[in-house]
């Protein structure tokens, strides 16, 4: 029967949800030092953007482990769809309706932010019910289109603000709305398989009282926290710290960490089958430490700029490369596992762009500071792969 079903339509889907997801996570902070400008909101306000941005996605991912089976994947991702289309959509207006700015936009993110924590969710258990050969290639290839998402809001966006001013972003995100608005076509015709059979998924009791359950939760939480620290902050580190415009930080800074991240995808998609995947993530994250020293260190803009490229680079197997290891040692894991494990990445994304944040302020506004207080959750995620490594 699977035979019959082009599940090329799933991967089409599942590819514009991730870039979806992206255009989530990455057009708001483009804009952290306009809206800094034009409303007057802090730093420390600012960090609490990506802050309510993966704590509302943290929520989705739990509710999802208990109530996705029940809802059934295919409203859920349509869900995912139609909210990531309507907060992209209403940040072009509601900020200006408010009195305070600041809560318009919050507003708006924990809308978009439902959307894009169910993308999260869902769309990993969509491809690897698929019949697909070689899952571990085919998450990592799934996950590049994060980044290829990622890139081209940077570059279009920036595109876009040159030519015709950043005081124009509210009409860019009525353009990125749209994205999501097609997406909920090919999410109603694709075919989606459940990711195991009715009952035989562990239960939520279960997979908590599995001891390597709670090792691949701190392994996810430093994957989120290593990937999104230097992401959401480089736009704003790349103009601040290293003194260089807006248009040339943008491309060089957060545009170079996505292409960067989305080429270290491919290149384990294409040749994962060959590589040690544990391995892979110890010398990816040995890498990272080095890339968010050098950033926090940089006193000349161009060690700065490849530092983001280099963290990139290091961080592009993190995320999918924590769903691979838990997936094949945990097989009937089910939605709940794969809710939990987003549930702690999301957790990571929220403390380290925070933390990043915080510290900038503590030490009068300098990122650098901030990135430098970053460095632990690399270090923590070798020490857990090292583990890992040594259980297998």
């Amino acid at each position: 029967m699977n035979e019959t079903k082009n599940y090329q339509k799933t991967k089409t889907a599942c590819y514009l949800g991730f870039v979806t997801q992206a255009i989530s996570a990455n057009f708001a902070p483009l804009l952290f030092l306009t809206f800094y400008r034009t409303y007057g909101i802090t730093l420390a306000d600012l960090a609490m953007i990506p802050l309510a941005f993966y704590l509302t996605q943290l929520c989705v991912d739990f509710l999802c482990a208990k109530y996705v089976d029940r809802i059934g994947y295919r409203k859920s991702i349509l869900i995912a769809q139609i909210t990531s289309a309507a907060g992209l959509a209403m940040l072009g207006i509601v900020p200006d309706l408010l009195p305070n700015p600041f809560l318009g936009i919050l507003l708006c993110v924990i809308i978009y932010a439902i959307g894009s924590g169910l993308i999260e969710v869902l769309c990993s258990p969509i491809i690897e019910a698929c019949p697909f050969e070689n899952k571990e290639s085919m998450m990592s290839l799934l996950h590049s289109f994060y980044c290829w998402g990622a890139a081209g809001t940077i570059a279009l966006s920036t595109l876009f603000f040159v030519l015709f001013g950043t005081q124009h972003w509210r009409i860019l995100a009525f353009l990125w709305s749209l994205i999501p608005l097609y997406n909920v076509y090919n999410f109603a015709v694709c075919p989606i398989e459940p990711i195991v059979q009715e009952g035989e998924g562990m239960t939520i009791s279960q997979l908590l009282k599995n001891h390597l359950f709670w090792l691949f939760v701190v392994l996810m939480i430093c994957a989120g926290a290593s990937e999104i620290s230097l992401a959401q902050w480089a736009s704003a580190f790349a103009e601040s710290s290293l003194h260089i415009s807006k248009t040339a930080g943008d491309l060089l800074g957060p545009c170079g960490f996505a292409l960067f991240q989305g080429l270290s995808r491919m290149i384990y998609g294409r040749h994962g089958a060959h590589v040690d995947l544990t391995g892979y993530m110890i010398a990816s994250g040995l890498l990272c430490v080095c890339s968010y020293l050098l950033a926090a260190l940089a006193k000349i803009p161009i060690f700065g700029l490849i530092a983001c490229m280099m963290c990139g680079f290091s961080v592009g197997i993190m995320w999918p490369g924590s769903i691979s290891i838990s997936s094949s040692r945990l097989p009937t894991g089910g939605t709940a596992l794969f809710a939990f494990l987003a549930l702690a990445g999301d957790l990571g994304g929220s403390i380290g762009p925070a933390l990043v944040g915080e510290v900038s302020q503590m030490f009068g506004e300098n990122i650098q500071a901030g990135i430098l207080a970053g460095v632990c959750f690399p270090l923590i995620l070798v020490i857990c792969t090292a583990m890992l490594r040594r259980k297998a």
